[in-house]
């Protein structure tokens, strides 16, 4: 994604680029700041510094930003700060891509909401809708949930909507994408006219700039810049693998070719991560592994340890790792891996948003890093999808794999 100047931007948006690069000078609600102090935050980051601003003065802000940006903060800090906490309704709606982030997001709300009395409810699919509409009937302020549960709840008159103040897309592209269009436009034309439209997205199709036409006003664009990405800085292989049951050996290789740093090892399910462990440990390997079976202190606990080194130079996880670092605030809490220059993506992620979730832990903030994709045949066309999706290269793994490592 390459950088915008203003003659890029679409007709009807304004372009800022104004900073704010301290909570204290935010002039949040003391109760608001002590939660996002206690929450383990420092200072804003980039694209926070641009987005929370023109939010809390209710502009219409189209942010353009990937995973690991710190997006999520960006948009609830502002939902939180325009509450009425004496208002037992719904104010704010956040429309997510997938249950997982509906409730990624809905965690960072409450976290960040500790001090305030407020309550956050995920509103997704698979659950129970009886529980849905309990909580939505005894006050949410806030609901975080899925198009097609938000849309239903709505329709049913249990979600109302004549307190609503604010609606918020995070992932805009992954929702469309995922054939969410039809739920959008619907709930829009049952809010209030006047209901504040948020949208994030990674990327902006034809299809997001559709969105922002027919629902928001004079919206701002907020442009994270390209060297703010998390993508930035981290050199992207693939190593072809004829068959699933070659990557073992393929990985074994890999590690006798050369001296491999602390890394991350992802895998898509939890028998996988088991399997490996087991598999490498056999071969004389040190390793740590973390997954969804484990409760959160369990994975609090091993993750202090791997960076610390006290534990192993490797940790085989599912995407809960990248999950509980970028969406849940052990990044802000100061559990970011910083010794982190290489992730192995010993399957490819199912989710093309979850591949930025991964091996962003590589290239954070500035810091370079390698990523390593086992690709087999049935990989390809996710691989080209990733590719085009970031706008990125991934390379073959070149023979002179020492050097690049």
């Amino acid at each position: 994604m390459a950088d915008k100047g203003p003659e890029d931007v679409p007709e009807g948006q304004i372009e800022i680029d104004e900073t704010t690069d301290s909570f204290d000078n935010m002039n949040l609600k003391a109760e608001l700041l002590r939660g996002v102090y206690a929450y383990g935050f420092e200072r804003p980051s980039a694209i926070q510094q641009r987005a929370i601003m023109p939010i809390i003065k209710g502009r219409d802000v189209i942010a353009q930003g990937q995973a690991g940006t710190g997006k999520t903060a960006a948009f609830a800090i502002p939902v939180l700060q325009k509450l009425d906490h004496n208002v037992k309704a719904c104010q704010a709606v956040i429309l997510a891509s997938t249950r997982e982030l509906a409730q990624q997001i809905q965690k960072v709300v409450v976290a960040l909401g500790d001090f305030m009395d407020i309550e956050c409810h995920a509103c997704i699919g698979g659950t129970s809708v009886r529980d849905d509409m309990k909580a939505l009937q005894d006050g949410a302020q806030v609901v975080v949930g899925t198009p097609g549960r938000i849309q239903d709840m709505i329709k049913r008159r249990v979600l109302q909507t004549d307190q609503m103040k604010m609606i918020v897309l995070d992932e805009a592209d992954e929702m469309l994408y995922r054939g969410f269009t039809e739920h959008i436009y619907d709930i829009f034309q049952l809010l209030p006219q006047s209901t504040q439209t948020v949208l994030f997205s990674a990327t902006m199709p034809q299809e997001v700039l559709e969105i922002t036409t027919k629902s928001m006003r004079d919206p701002v664009r907020i442009l994270v810049k390209r060297d703010e990405l998390t993508l930035e800085g981290i050199k992207q292989f693939y190593i072809s693998v004829e068959k699933e049951d070659w990557k073992l050996d393929t990985l074994s290789d890999l590690y006798e070719t050369v001296t491999i740093p602390q890394a991350v090892i992802f895998c898509n399910t939890r028998s996988k991560v088991d399997w490996l462990t087991e598999k490498l440990t056999a071969r004389d390997l040190t390793v740590s592994f973390m997954h969804g079976d484990m409760d959160r202190a369990q994975r609090d606990v091993i993750l202090k340890e791997f960076r610390s080194g006290s534990s192993s130079q490797v940790l085989i996880a599912t995407d809960v790792l990248a999950t509980d670092l970028l969406a849940t605030g052990l990044l802000a809490r100061g559990i970011d891996v910083q010794q982190i220059s290489l992730v192995i993506n010993y399957d490819l992620p199912a989710n093309r948003v979850d591949y930025i979730r991964r091996i962003g832990r590589g290239g954070r903030f500035g810091r370079k890093g390698i990523a390593i994709n086992f690709a087999t045949p049935d990989d390809v066309r996710m691989m080209h999808e990733i590719e085009q999706f970031y706008n990125t290269r991934i390379e073959e793994m070149p023979m002179n794999v020492a050097d690049v490592i």
